[in-house]
């Protein structure tokens, strides 16, 4: 059949199946139904595709590989199509041509095609082509690699062939049939995904749950369920809906203002999740600003990672969402930032310890860029990201982890910070130059300027490294260290979170006016949400002049912006204003028609911004996760945020805590119904359970299931 046929398809179809990370296509031509179907296998390092039809005889089609890259192409058989290249050595510029630039990383492509049916033929077309004629099916196998081999190689030096790279890879997987590579890679997955679902909705499935509770030990789940999230297996749960399977995404995006689809959020949950687990698994590199999803050579900003929110957003629903293994990759990189960044502390600023910026790349650059200083100067990248590790460890119990790569990194990047702070006024410590991520002041000469001296958001990341060597060396036996007693004179020399004359959490040392109240940057609440130095609990009134400064800064601004004030809403319990920013979210953008830092989502679900970046994706899971669970280590807050008219009953299963605990709820009539949690680690800590005002003591044991009624009184508990 003729590609000119083809186009006269009806009935076309195309679903993400977030249960299996398959895509599927089906189209009918006449009364022939072509399928597609397609995933990418983490095992097996391959994508793999299968091309059918209802009739025998009937797939043909012409393949080839094609990049806009320096490239040679050579037909070795008549199933086999490999393509060699290589990136320019510099990005070249404005009107420059890549082939100006010496070479930089190699790359390989092999495409493997096996065919089915015994009136198939294949025809190798100008040596670069391979026609299928008339045969049953056919699976497509591409395998790829480079010669990157680490941020302190270069290009030139490298050893690695990627063209035996992905022949090693393609000969594993040709020797499977289809329905194995498909079952190793749903293992694989499904591992991973299915130890989450959430359900907000009668009519939904449950975000792919099936009918037990996530995560309980073997035959646990018989002995006792949450009951109102057993919920009904379906075949398949599409991107395009899960209760609407044949409404398509765009449809239901636009008549979200409207209907408030429940099993959209769900499915927007899930899809980040999926998206997480599908780019960063150990041995990727990290997820960086557009994601393995950027479809350019020359992305905007390089699609370079930045650790001034981006990249750390991009692993936030890692621990809360339990995907603990997904931030492998963001664990080897800050390692490698510690080796550049102990150079850049040396010799940019005579300082101990290792620092990064706010712009990084593959090379785990760590210098500061060439710029406006309210985006090139921000020597907080760094710390920011070493307090993912002690966040790993709270959530985790690892110890082992702990002491082998957390403290280390961390304890380095504390040595910096002790010698960038500087005396001040008042016998305060200062950081000086100071910057807040992107923003600027009003100077008292009237004019707009962004460097000053002690940011909130510095003292704020400080504070938080500080404190989590401190916890970390009591932990570690380590508290006799010359860092460890330096922290512990400088914690009290930090100057404190300010409330300015207008009742909002000042940004600056100083009291400045702001010439961009709505600016899409929240850094100076930072200390709420991810940090924890704010609190209801234990700072009412800083968190009073949070909320004020998120009425300030407004709701409008990009995907990120949205979901870092939906979790900063959450913590502080306002489950009106985090919905209405989930409402903000799931807002319909043509990509023809964007306007600048806009937000709002595609019609494949990807968070607009523009240009495209996957943060808000990441963001989006990690802050509804906010407004069900909220983990301090000793204390679980359940449904703090939960927004009891919308979703009036419910459960999720398998979110994470601190202290290394799972937990399962499930409401009805917008209360809490019951909740069950367990450890599976070798100590808890935590000590007080909370929900809506009620506050109980509780002991949890690791290896025991706990079952707790919507008065916090424990009903059964049972082993593991």
């Amino acid at each position: 059949m003729s590609y000119d046929e083809h186009v006269k398809y009806t009935n076309y179809k195309r679903d993400l199946d977030l249960r299996t990370a398959t895509v599927n296509v089906t189209y009918t031509v006449g009364e022939v139904v072509h399928s597609r179907e397609h995933f990418s296998s983490n095992p097996h390092q391959v994508i793999v595709s299968k091309i059918s039809t209802n009739k025998p005889g009937t797939v043909s089609f012409t393949v080839s590989l094609t990049t806009p890259l320096n490239h040679r192409i050579r037909v070795t058989n008549e199933n086999e199509i490999i393509m060699e290249g290589y990136c320019p050595g510099e990005r070249p510029t404005e009107y420059g041509n890549a082939s100006d630039h010496p070479n930089g990383i190699k790359f390989s492509a092999i495409l493997y095609l096996h065919m089915s049916g015994v009136n198939g033929t294949v025809e190798i077309i100008n040596d670069k082509m391979l026609k299928l004629v008339g045969a049953d099916s056919a699976v497509l196998l591409l395998a790829a690699a480079t010669s990157f081999e680490g941020p302190f190689i270069n290009p030139s030096e490298s050893k690695l062939d990627p063209t035996s790279l992905s022949l090693t890879k393609l000969n594993v997987a040709r020797n499977m049939s289809y329905s194995q590579l498909k079952s190793y890679h749903m293992d694989d997955y499904q591992n991973l995904f299915q130890r989450v679902s959430l359900q907000l909705s009668h009519d939904s499935n449950g975000a792919l749950g099936g009918n037990s509770l996530v995560n309980l030990p073997e035959n646990s789940s018989q002995d006792i369920s949450v009951s109102d999230c057993a919920v009904q297996t379906v075949e398949y749960s599409r991107l395009h809906g899960f209760n609407n399977l044949e409404k398509p995404t765009v449809d239901r995006i636009l008549s979200f203002r409207d209907d408030e689809d429940p099993s959209l959020v769900e499915l927007l949950f899930q899809f980040g999740r999926y998206l997480l687990i599908s780019c960063s698994r150990p041995g990727t590199q990290i997820s960086n600003l557009q994601g393995i999803w950027n479809n350019e050579t020359a992305p905007p900003w390089d699609a370079a990672p930045h650790p001034n929110i981006n990249l750390q957003m991009n692993y936030w629903p890692a621990l809360p969402c339990n995907l603990s293994e997904c931030q492998e990759p963001l664990f080897d990189f800050i390692g490698s930032l510690s080796v550049n960044g102990a150079k850049t502390a040396k010799i940019n600023y005579e300082a101990s310890g290792w620092v990064s910026h706010q712009v990084t790349d593959l090379w785990a650059k760590t210098s500061p860029d060439a710029g406006d200083p309210g985006w090139a100067l921000w020597p907080m990248g760094g710390p920011w990201l070493a307090t993912h590790l002690w966040e790993h460890y709270s959530y985790t119990m690892d110890k082992h982890f702990l002491e082998k790569t957390a403290y280390p990194l961390l304890e380095g990047s504390a040595s910096f910070l002790l010698d960038w702070l500087i005396e001040g006024n008042g016998e305060y410590l200062e950081t000086n130059p100071s910057t807040s991520p992107e923003h600027y002041f009003i100077a008292p000469d009237g004019r707009k300027a962004c460097v000053s001296y002690s940011t909130t958001m510095d003292v704020s990341v400080i504070r938080e490294v500080f404190t989590a060597v401190l916890v970390s060396s009591d932990i570690l036996r380590k508290s006799d260290t010359d860092v460890v007693q330096r922290i512990k004179k400088a914690i009290p020399r930090l100057p404190s979170i300010k409330v300015a004359r207008d009742g909002t959490i000042m940004e600056w040392a100083q009291d400045f006016q702001d010439p961009e109240v709505h600016h899409r940057h929240v850094s100076h609440l930072f200390g709420l949400y991810p940090g924890h130095t704010m609190s209801l609990e234990k700072t009412p009134d800083l968190c009073k002049a949070v909320a004020n400064s998120l009425h300030k800064r407004g709701d409008e601004g990009p995907g990120w912006s949205t979901s870092w004030k939906m979790a900063l809403w959450a913590h502080l319990h306002n489950s009106e204003h985090a919905y209405k920013m989930i409402l903000q979210l799931i807002t319909l953008v043509d990509p023809k028609h964007e306007v600048e830092k806009e937000g709002g989502l595609y019609s494949n679900l990807f968070t607009a911004h523009p240009p495209f970046q996957i943060d808000a994706n990441f963001g989006f899971p990690a802050a509804l996760s906010e407004m069900l669970v909220q983990s301090t280590g000793s204390d679980l807050y359940l449904l703090p945020a939960l927004p009891r008219d919308r979703w009036p009953q419910g459960c999720v299963k398998g979110l994470m805590a601190r202290g290394g605990v799972t937990i399962n709820i499930s409401w009805k009539e917008g209360s809490l119904h019951e909740a069950l949690l367990w450890s599976t680690g070798s100590q808890n800590s935590l000590a007080k359970l909370h929900y809506a005002g009620q506050v109980t003591r509780i002991s949890v044991s690791p290896g025991l299931v706990y079952r707790f009624s919507k008065e916090l009184k424990c009903l059964k508990t049972w082993a593991l």
